[in-house]
Order: structure tokens, then C-alpha cells, then sequence
């Protein structure tokens, strides 16, 4: 049996869209388990999906959801708070499902999806692989390399993978740059062009499953992205291209961007609604370089994401204009 947490998020539930669709996975007649906190309004989850009560934060609901399990793929985690505290929820509830999984008694595959945050952006364009030194500069990136060191530390033979931008269908933040383009704007913060590693989130399911299925990942860490590099100027004009627009360049200066996401830490402080724009975010959006180098992972899994940037934006923009979110 398999255990996801964060099944309810974009990631979650392209993975258990992905297990459910797997073959081997419905020959074997595995069931596939996810422990939800209580919400009347989270995502359904398939049928066939076991949901248990619980919280990682407090654990409770853990020994429960761990019962008869042998695989746990750790998809929870916190993107967005109001405070730097708020981040710390990657490690709380990290600290409590490993120790919750030695408690089992029994060994596990447990599969940790942390961030190429964890490591930072390149300083000179060379992509980071897994002998680079971390340097992560944001509260989000310094809890997810806290929560990468606590599973190291407390369950060696964990399988961690760094996935750097994820985008598809369903997912809110790549959403907030293609919004305005499918209405004739591409909006650029000022100061040059900047590279980024992607992966399209159905590769990334699929890359999960392969980890979780290897021998060869105990222990491992792995960065898992497409091989291709992509400029943000290159999504713009890949997505206007799709969506048949020409859009009018809209260059926001860095010191405008700042003062923005200043004002939407306001904002969300007072909704009590933490933002996608923020000072860090507008921080992580001005380096040039997050890059990171997939080959390990092909080398030693054999798993490399086939997906690259036009095919991923056309079902993506395809999923958007379906759902109502754009028009073009």
C-alpha cells in the first residue's frame, strides 16, 4: 500500500491521477491511501483513493494512515505564509511523518519532494547538480533544505527529489504570467533576460513512481526537471504563439516589482490570505539563473521528463481555456 501526503495539491493530485492510471499498479491491486486534514471544501479525491483523518503538523492521524503501509510519497508542504514561521511547517511536519515511520517498526520507501530552492540559484548559469553547496536565500528554501536534512538524518535511505519550477493544468503561479498574456499583455520585470529549469507536472508523477520503484534511489538525492533550459521571455512567446496573440511588452522595473509585493504582504496580512507576490518571490523572480542538471537521475533510474516547454504549455493552456480560467 502507498501513502501520499499533500494528495489534495496540484502536484498530489496529478501523482494519484498517474498511480491510478498505472498499470502495474492496478495488476498489483494496491490500494492507495492519503491522509487529508478535515475540509469541507478540498479537491475529491477518486474513488478507489483510502482517506484517512490527520495532520502533519500535530501528527495526529499518522499511525492510523501508516498501518499496513510500504510506500509514502511527502508531497505536503507550505509554499505560501504570512510570516517566515509560517515555513517552518516544511520541517515540523516532516520531523513527525519520519519519526512516525520509525515508530512503524518496519522499513519503508519513503520518497521526500523537496525544492531546487533548497539549493538556490546559480551564481554564474551552471545548473546545479547534487555536489553543489546549498545556498538558499529565501524562508521557503531554507525550510525545505531543514526538512532534506532532518529525512537524511533520521531516515538514511529516503529517495529525495528536488523538482525546480513545476507547471500544468490546474496549477494557480505559472497561471499568473500566461493569465495576461491571453489578453495581449507580457509583463517582464525589468533587468534582462533570466533562465529557469521546468518539469511538466504529469512527468513529474511519472518520475515519482520511478523513484519510489528503484532500488538504486535508497539514499539518493536527484534533481528532476526537463534537460532543456527555458527563458521566461522564450514561455512568453511559446504561450502567445499557442493562444494565436501578439502581446504588447509591459517591463515593470525592479524597484516597482518590490513595492508591489510589499503592498501584497499587506494585503495578505490583513485577509489573512498569504499571496503568490511577495517581496521574497519578486527576489527569487529578478536571479537570473535556476538552474538545476537532471542527468543523475537518468543515469541512475533511467527516468528523464519527455515533456518539453511547447508540448507542456499547449495542454496546459488547453486545460485553462477548458476550465474558463482564460479565453483565447
Amino acid at each position: 500500500m502507498w501513502l501520499v501526503t499533500g494528495a489534495t495539491g496540484f502536484i498530489g493530485g496529478h501523482f494519484l491521477d498517474a498511480l491510478c492510471a498505472d498499470a502495474r499498479f492496478r495488476s498489483d491491486g494496491q490500494p492507495v491511501r492519503c491522509l487529508v486534514r478535515p475540509r469541507p471544501n478540498r479537491r475529491a479525491l477518486p474513488d478507489a483513493v483510502q482517506m484517512v483523518a490527520g495532520d502533519l503538523a500535530s501528527g495526529t492521524g499518522l499511525a492510523e494512515a501508516l498501518a499496513g503501509v510500504d510506500t509514502v510519497i511527502h508531497l505536503a508542504g507550505v509554499t505560501k505564509a504570512l510570516t517566515p514561521a509560517g515555513y517552518l511547517g516544511n520541517v515540523d511536519g516532516t520531523r513527525n511523518l519520519v519519526r512516525a515511520i520509525a515508530a512503524a517498526g518496519r522499513p519503508l520507501r519513503l520518497v521526500h519532494v523537496s525544492s531546487l530552492g533548497a539549493i538556490g540559484p546559480s551564481p554564474d548559469g551552471t545548473p546545479a547538480d547534487e555536489q553543489t553547496t546549498p545556498h538558499p536565500f529565501t524562508h521557503y528554501g531554507k525550510a525545505k533544505l531543514a526538512g532534506e536534512i532532518l529525512v537524511r538524518q533520521e531516515y538514511p535511505d529516503a529517495v529525495i527529489l528536488r523538482p525546480p519550477v513545476v507547471y500544468g493544468p490546474r496549477d494557480t503561479d505559472v497561471f499568473q504570467i500566461l493569465k495576461p498574456l491571453a489578453k495581449g499583455w507580457a509583463v517582464e520585470i525589468g533587468g534582462g533576460d533570466r533562465w529557469f529549469s521546468a518539469i511538466y507536472v504529469r512527468d513529474l508523477a511519472a518520475g515519482l513512481i520511478a523513484a519510489a520503484r528503484s532500488p538504486r534511489a535508497a539514499g539518493r538525492t536527484y534533481f528532476i526537471s526537463h534537460p532543456a533550459v527555458v527563458s521566461w521571455k522564450e514561455l512568453s512567446e511559446v504561450a502567445a504563439r499557442l493562444m494565436n496573440v501578439r502581446p504588447r511588452s509591459l517591463t515593470v522595473p525592479a524597484w516597482m516589482a518590490r513595492a508591489a509585493g510589499f503592498f501584497a504582504e499587506i494585503g495578505a496580512n490583513i485577509t489573512r490570505k498569504p499571496s503568490i507576490v511577495s517581496r521574497e518571490k519578486v527576489a527569487e523572480a529578478e536571479c537570473r539563473w535556476w538552474l538545476c542538471d537532471p542527468s543523475r537521475l537518468a543515469r541512475e533510474i533511467g527516468f528523464s521528463a519527455p515533456t518539453g516547454i511547447e508540448t507542456g504549455l499547449r495542454e496546459t493552456l488547453a486545460w485553462y481555456k477548458g476550465a474558463g480560467w482564460i479565453r483565447y
